[in-house]
């Protein structure tokens, strides 16, 4: 009796694939532990609140954060309309939230908080916003609203973080598709064999 012996070709889709898994891996190594500094820190909430107008002068400033603050790096200043600093007490940190006490009564008027804060993961994160204080059985004389004249503050001065830049996601996007379009071409290449 005679035997024949067929001879089986290895297919490559099998390689195309493991391939593809592979690169799909490596994206999403690269990707996933960039993910939380995409993520910066960002005021949540504050007390008195943003362009609040409040019916008395506050005791304390509260600013409370999405992600916990280091206490060694965290700043809150506190101004009149003239932009002179107002005596405060030093930042109390608690996780995410950081407050001031004020030590002086705020008489009527429009006040700034500008504060300066870093999160655990090494970000800074600076900003202000304005309330004012109108209380109506205070006999002080209003503090003069000169913010008319003042310069506007800076871009970066305003800046409260965010999401990831556009330039950043646009990188991303870029590599998603090269990824997918050689992973197309090599399963193409794969199924031509």
């Amino acid at each position: 009796m005679s035997t024949s012996t067929v001879m089986t070709v290895p297919s490559s889709r099998p390689t195309a694939v493991r391939l593809g898994a592979a690169v799909l891996a490596a994206l999403v190594a690269v990707l996933i532990p960039a993910s939380p500094a995409w993520a910066h820190n960002s005021l949540k909430t504050a007390t008195p609140a943003r362009d609040a107008t409040v019916p008395s002068a506050p005791t304390e400033v509260t600013l409370e954060f999405m992600q916990r603050l280091d206490p060694a790096f965290t700043t809150i200043v506190l101004t009149d309309a003239a932009k002179r600093k107002l005596p405060t007490g030093e930042p109390v940190v608690t996780g995410a939230k950081s407050t001031v006490q004020v030590t002086d009564t705020l008489p009527n008027g429009t006040y700034t908080v500008a504060y300066r804060v870093v999160s655990v993961d090494g970000h800074p994160v600076q900003g202000s916003y304005p309330f004012t204080v109108a209380d109506p059985t205070s006999s002080a004389a209003p503090v003069a609203d000169v913010s008319a004249s003042a310069p506007a503050p800076s871009a970066a001065a305003t800046k409260s973080g965010g999401g990831p830049s556009a330039g950043l996601l646009v990188a991303a996007a870029a590599l998603a598709l090269l990824v997918l379009l050689t992973a197309g071409l090599l399963w193409r290449r794969a199924a031509r064999r």
